[in-house]
């Protein structure tokens, strides 16, 4: 059966219904792709890992200049330097070094990914639309009110189409909302948080992306 296109309400910021935008079959039609959405997910928790474990070398090891005894005739073993990796307070053989774990999937898959994610929280009904969000302060208890009126009281991704001050910092200080501008739109974040709130000109934008 051919995928079709879905059409999504837009509300206002008090939740009277102002029209629909359409959500294309490319989107829409997505099956889930778990294995996907999770190789994607790996790849974005890989590439946040900061890869700072070291251990010191034998020759980072501050001491140990000195040979501790004289090479022959003590009756002990042959030794160079107390900072050696079999002495105590000596170095470390093959210990973990500054690293990067980063690395990219194939741009076609990431974007099959986030398409695969969209299309998730359509058939969750955890797709919201507005038409705009408008706070008259960037005051916590504004963005408490937004959600409140659109019933969004979950955990919420709110993204936006553009830079807006007033909406990132109203959003700061709630631990389980998100404002992310729609080219920063990504698949952890889709999964991770319940609800997922676009602006109309955020997700017009998302789809034309996703759909060159």
């Amino acid at each position: 059966m051919e995928a079709q296109s879905v059409r999504i309400p837009v509300f206002s910021p008090e939740r009277e219904s102002v029209g629909e935008i359409e959500l294309p079959a490319s989107i829409a039609g997505q099956p889930p792709r778990e294995h996907l959405l999770f190789e994607v997910v790996k790849m974005q928790l890989a590439n946040r890992r900061a890869g700072t474990s070291a251990t010191k070398t034998r020759g980072e090891v501050r001491g140990g200049g000195k040979k501790p005894w004289r090479q022959k005739g003590t009756g002990r073993a042959r030794a160079g330097s107390t900072r050696s990796p079999l002495w105590v307070g000596g170095a470390t053989i093959f210990g973990p070094q500054p690293r990067s774990y980063a690395y990219r999937l194939p741009r076609s898959a990431r974007r099959t990914a986030v398409r695969a994610a969209l299309a998730l929280k359509q058939r969750q009904d955890a797709l919201v639309v507005v038409n705009d969000i408008v706070l008259q302060e960037p005051k916590t208890k504004r963005m408490v009110e937004f959600l409140s009126r659109l019933e969004l009281k979950d955990s919420v991704l709110v993204v936006i189409h553009e830079a807006n001050s007033v909406v990132e910092k109203a959003a700061h200080n709630l631990p389980h909302v998100k404002v992310v501008r729609s080219e920063g739109l990504n698949v952890y974040d889709l999964l991770r948080y319940r609800k997922t709130l676009f602006t109309q000109a955020a997700l017009r934008q998302v789809i034309e992306r996703l759909e060159v």
